[in-house]
């Protein structure tokens, strides 16, 4: 594989830095918890584990690349939900603080290790992603989706089998939301991965969250 530095889309330091930077902060905030991935509490976390998931042939061992990991709360999940199953996962942050409280609290499980960058070091049969797009800060419209399509070339281009990502949807007319975060309509990911990538996608939505997931699979 070509170094991280190699392959990432060029422009995109800053953007990356600074998400780095806020992770860093809510870690530092809120410790090893979803506060900490800035998530509202664990219940919301798994249930997009869930959507995320689908993705994923629990009838054989696959290996798995879990994009922005956070302090690695995909690994509780599947313990739990899938005790079961061979997983060889390989968890990726932006936050080298993140990577360390990762790599604290799982040193003793088996098949699993993490790494800092914004892509992964390896191509692995699927690729997941939850909630990397939804906080843009200040960064402008135009660069937060140049952002947005050169991580899904990369988890495309390392996913022999597809890969998986959830999205913030629209407000509605009359709401209001909070600064900052980016919101897209399904149309938008789902033709890119469609006519971009070559790929079939499925859009899940309607599980009580103001959000979607795209699974994009190989064809």
């Amino acid at each position: 594989m070509p170094a991280t530095s190699e392959i990432v889309a060029p422009g995109l330091a800053a953007v990356h830095a600074a998400i780095a930077r806020y992770y860093t902060g809510t870690l530092q905030a809120h410790g090893a918890t979803p506060h900490g991935v800035d998530w509202a509490n664990r219940p919301t976390q798994d249930l997009r584990f869930v959507q995320l998931l689908k993705l994923c042939d629990f009838t054989a061992p696959f290996s798995l690349d879990d994009l922005g990991c956070g302090y690695g709360a995909l690994l509780a999940y599947l313990d739990w939900r899938h005790p079961g199953a061979e997983v060889d996962y390989l968890g990726v942050d932006l936050s080298t603080a993140m990577v360390d409280a990762a790599r604290r609290r799982w040193r003793r499980r088996r098949n699993a290790a993490f790494a800092v960058g914004p892509v992964s070091p390896r191509v692995a049969d699927y690729g997941v992603a939850s909630g990397i797009f939804n906080v843009k800060l200040d960064t402008s419209p135009a660069r937060w989706r140049r952002f947005v399509a050169a991580t899904l070339d990369r988890m495309h281009a390392t996913s022999r089998r597809g890969f998986a990502v959830n999205f913030m949807a629209p407000l509605t007319r009359g709401m209001t939301g909070i600064a900052g975060l980016y919101r897209t309509p399904p149309g938008t990911w789902r033709r890119y991965c469609e006519q971009r990538l070559g790929a079939r996608v499925e859009i899940i939505a309607g599980y009580g969250l103001r959000e979607y997931t795209l699974l994009v699979r190989r064809n």
